[in-house]
């Protein structure tokens, strides 16, 4: 199945849902100190506002009137009236500067707890998810999302809401001084420049959408494509892939071009909108005073008000656009969250108890597609403390044992049971806890040799870590190294050998301590000095645990208490070396063409 990409997000995406799940993060429960910074924030809010319509517009107001009046000997009081201006504009910086101080802890509380909760909720998603999902695609819609609720909480509390407290100031004073004539103008003003703004901006982000779902598309892309850069040197695909990811960027270039071009037509049709009320209502005050109904400090007045008005509204047109984006962002980051698990703990499951570890598979029957079986009905006793070998041709089932014992799926039949106990009964994290394994491709943290080791048991000291490296034999390794236990590994661990991999990996199922063990191919991808080297390791390593080899190699096995061969997904033979070559079954057919290949590559060499 090729690897899907998350649903594209939508520019309609409905406000109301999204935001009432979002006001959680704007008012966190159990959070006293938050909750008072946000009331004290929203208080300055008021303060700002109050000091800006009534201060401001008032004080400039009353020292035109005195200066229209020709009076000389006013200067003084215009002095201080021009003073007490610049002071109230000096006070709604301070108190909007004072207003960002006090909330950004709460923006920035909010992002982290998002944040965190999707990160947890990716990693209690089954594997299924993970398998159709690509990582960097995953990762722009989280980023985007987190990102957004920080913008809202400000633009909701300190844009929104300030513009309606004004908004009620400015129509409560015109009605006062200027009759129900200007109120109205002003409210068909605020509501033609509301539905402008809205129609314009919900076709803006339509555009918006495609522009974003370009860009994740061109981001997975590059994450996919630098993930495998092997792959692409090994098929000298370098400028196969960069064309490919040129097209991707210049189709989300184009889209950012359109998108661009038309936030033009949108502060072309705001700005007219405003400047024609502004227009309109000076012309109005300035015939009042013809008539000697208002002052001249009317007119600036009215123009103050106006263009302080204007101001938060044209920001009220970003505001519009950043909050439907966010709503299209987080909508599509809860979708993630939305996302429910394959597979889940029952309710009530207790914690697996294991005593001696002994493992069993029952009539199981499962695929990962319902027209597409790979267990068919199969049995498997594994007693405790011994080590049992499964083999098979590709496609057998024998790594699905594996995800299955570790409840990365659920079975579709049957039943997996350790002493007893069904798998789908007990926790999966006292489950996995039991369960340690060496896999065929190790992928380590790009971090350092300690901590990749110490990851197998969080809290573990450094002389746990160290006893662990050597019962691993990679200690002597380690020491040879400048750094020791700090060398990093690089990316997926790429820096280290493929052994040396290895070794890493079974160092920290060492530390984990399992009672029970799986050995996924570990060692398919080794040369044979190397594969004697961690076979002996592992040899230790298995002594009183009850392990399961997967091998493709039969000389890595020939050595386990029984082995087990799949085929079409059902043990079709089951026994020691010995019994299963005297049986002359598939087995000893597989022998025989290894131990051909093998002779064929010596001749060879």
């Amino acid at each position: 199945m090729p690897p899907q990409t998350t649903p594209p997000s939508r520019a309609d995406q409905p406000l109301l849902p999204t935001l009432r799940r979002f006001l959680p993060y704007l008012w966190p429960a159990g959070q006293p100190m938050l909750r008072a910074r946000i009331a004290g924030a929203m208080l300055l809010v008021v303060a700002s506002k109050f000091v800006q319509v009534f201060g401001a517009a008032y004080t400039l107001k009353y020292a035109v009137d005195r200066m229209s009046v020709g009076d000389r000997g006013a200067a003084t009081l215009v002095m201080l009236l021009v003073g007490g201006y610049a002071a109230a504009r000096f006070g709604t910086t301070l108190f909007d500067n004072l207003r960002n101080a006090v909330f950004e802890r709460v923006g920035q509380d909010a992002t982290r707890r998002l944040a965190a909760d999707v990160f947890r909720h990716l990693h209690g998603l089954s594997l299924r998810f993970h398998l159709e999902r690509r990582t960097g695609a995953v990762t722009k819609v989280v980023e985007r999302g987190t990102k957004s609720i920080d913008t809202m909480l400000y633009f909701l509390l300190f844009n929104i809401a300030p513009t309606v407290l004004e908004l009620g100031l400015v129509l409560g004073i015109f009605w006062k001084s200027f009759g129900p004539w200007l109120v109205a103008a002003t409210v068909a003003m605020v509501g033609a420049y509301i539905w402008f703004t809205r129609i314009v901006t919900d076709w803006r982000n339509a555009l918006r959408t495609r522009m974003n779902d370009l860009d994740t598309g061109a981001v997975a892309h590059a994450v996919d494509s630098l993930l495998n850069f092997e792959t692409v040197k090994y098929f000298g695909a370098e400028a196969r892939e960069a064309r490919r990811y040129e097209a991707a960027v210049d189709a989300y270039a184009k889209a950012a071009t359109v998108s661009e071009n038309s936030l033009a037509w949108l502060n072309i049709g705001q700005a007219a909108i405003t400047n024609l009320m502004l227009g309109g209502a000076m012309a109005y005050v300035a015939l009042g005073w013809s008539r000697g109904s208002f002052s001249a400090g009317d007119v600036v007045f009215v123009s103050t008000l106006l263009a302080q008005l204007f101001r938060p509204l044209d920001l009220l047109g970003m505001v519009y656009r950043t909050i439907r984006q966010g709503v299209i962002d987080m909508a599509a980051m809860f979708e993630l969250i939305d996302t429910q698990a394959d597979v889940t703990d029952a309710p009530g499951a207790p914690a697996l108890r294991v005593g001696q570890g002994h493992v069993r598979f029952e009539d199981v029957r499962f695929g990962y597609d319902a027209g597409r079986p790979i267990l068919k009905g199969l049995t498997l006793d594994i007693p405790a403390g011994s080590t049992v070998a499964v083999v098979g041709s590709s496609g057998a089932g024998k790594s699905t044992l594996a995800r299955l014992l570790y409840r990365f799926y659920d079975i579709d039949g049957g039943r997996i049971t350790i002493d007893g106990q069904d798998v789908r009964a007990v926790t999966q994290a006292s489950l996995r806890a039991a369960i340690g394994i060496v896999p065929q491709d190790t992928v380590l943290f790009n971090d350092t040799i300690g901590y990749n080791i110490a990851y197998g048991r969080e809290g573990a000291d450094e002389a746990e870590v160290r006893r662990a490296a050597e019962g691993a034999a990679i200690a002597g390794f380690i020491t040879r190294q400048p750094d020791g236990y700090d060398t990093r590994v690089g990316e997926r661990g790429l820096k280290l050998s493929g052994g040396e991999k290895q070794r890493v990996a079974i160092a920290r199922t060492l530390l984990k301590n399992p009672p029970i063990l799986i050995l996924d191919e570990a060692t398919s991808a080794l040369d044979s000095r190397t594969e004697a080297d961690i076979l002996a390791t592992l040899e230790a390593v298995e002594r009183g645990r009850t392990t399961i080899v997967i091998a493709h190699r039969l000389s890595t096995v020939v050595g386990a208490d029984r082995i087990v061969v799949l085929d079409e997904g059902r043990v079709a033979e089951s026994g020691t070396h010995a019994d299963l070559l005297r049986a002359d079954g598939l087995y000893a057919a597989m022998w025989a063409r290894q131990a051909k290949e093998r002779d064929a590559a010596l001749a060879a060499a």
